[in-house]
């Protein structure tokens, strides 16, 4: 059985880190709610960017394709985007989205390769051996679109220039604090084709959209808003994983604090308990040489 003193010291310490856990999980509840407030203001744009381009793919006798929306018929190779953190401390967060990856492409039918985002996530896939074609660390605690901009631009040149005839977006899906889904998106070609369109529109309209005289020209038009659209998506992403993570550290924080108090009170119990019976022990010792005396 462990001395009174390595006993205290051993309560001490377990104080200290219920200390460390509870200031985690109050910076984590800060920056949460920003991250969070990121999320809900980048979605309306986003989504109405993704209406231009439907808009713009829906029109009748359309003839201009870009590159990024056009299909490739053979698929040889295939770069993943995997968003992660660069800290730990957040329960099983990084280790859920580097295994979602892993699961979706273990069988794909080309080789796969890693752009990963996030310090953990390239340790994790190193210890497996996988390729990594780039990474990004140490991005800003409020990251902004020209922060995130060399990702999207990795993405569209990889696929362009052919190394890549297909990316996929790997990251995590804010649902709310509790919740955080680990989420596979295309991410290029853009699923967004001129008969597919048309005909959903045709579906939920009844009737072939009105064709409009762009003003620079559709080729222009869809030129800029393609590539801009793509690096939305990664920017729109790695918010959203930002927020999970902080979401995900919070609860982590917060559970380890609660472990910690209660192992405490456990220790502080267990404490009372074995300085009680050598009290005990000495009264009786006292008692039984009083009793010898007389």
């Amino acid at each position: 059985m462990a001395s009174s003193r390595e006993m205290r010291l051993r309560i001490r310490s377990v104080g200290n880190i219920a200390q460390v856990t509870r200031a985690l999980q109050a910076v984590s509840a800060s920056r949460v709610r920003k991250a969070q407030q990121a999320v809900f203001a980048t979605r309306p744009y986003a989504s109405q960017a993704w209406r231009v381009l439907q808009h713009l793919a829906a029109q009748p006798g359309r003839r201009y394709v870009h590159p990024l929306l056009s299909d490739r018929p053979t698929v040889n190779n295939i770069l993943v985007v995997l968003i992660s953190g660069d800290r730990g401390l957040a329960g099983a967060y990084n280790i859920n989205v580097v295994r979602h990856a892993l699961d979706r492409f273990r069988y794909s039918e080309a080789p796969v390769t890693f752009a990963v985002v996030g310090r953990k996530g390239r340790d994790l896939l190193s210890r497996r051996q996988v390729s990594i074609a780039a990474e990004f660390s140490h991005l800003p605690a409020e990251p902004t679109f020209a922060d995130v901009s060399a990702i999207g631009r990795l993405a569209v040149e990889e696929y362009l220039s052919g190394r890549a005839d297909r990316v996929y977006l790997v990251y995590t899906n804010f649902v709310n604090l509790l919740r955080q889904e680990p989420t596979t998106k295309q991410l290029l070609p853009l699923e967004l084709g001129g008969e597919t369109a048309l005909d959903k529109h045709v579906q939920s309209r009844g009737s072939i959209p009105a064709a409009y005289i762009y003003e620079p020209s559709e080729a222009a038009l869809i030129g800029e808003i393609v590539p801009r659209f793509t690096a939305l998506q990664v920017f729109q992403a790695i918010l959203e994983s930002l927020a999970s993570e902080h979401a995900a550290r919070m609860v982590a924080m917060q559970n380890a604090t609660q472990n910690a108090n209660d192992l405490r009170a456990g220790l502080r119990l267990d404490y009372n308990k074995a300085r009680q019976q050598a009290i005990t022990s000495d009264m009786l010792d006292i008692v039984g040489g009083a009793e010898a005396l007389g």
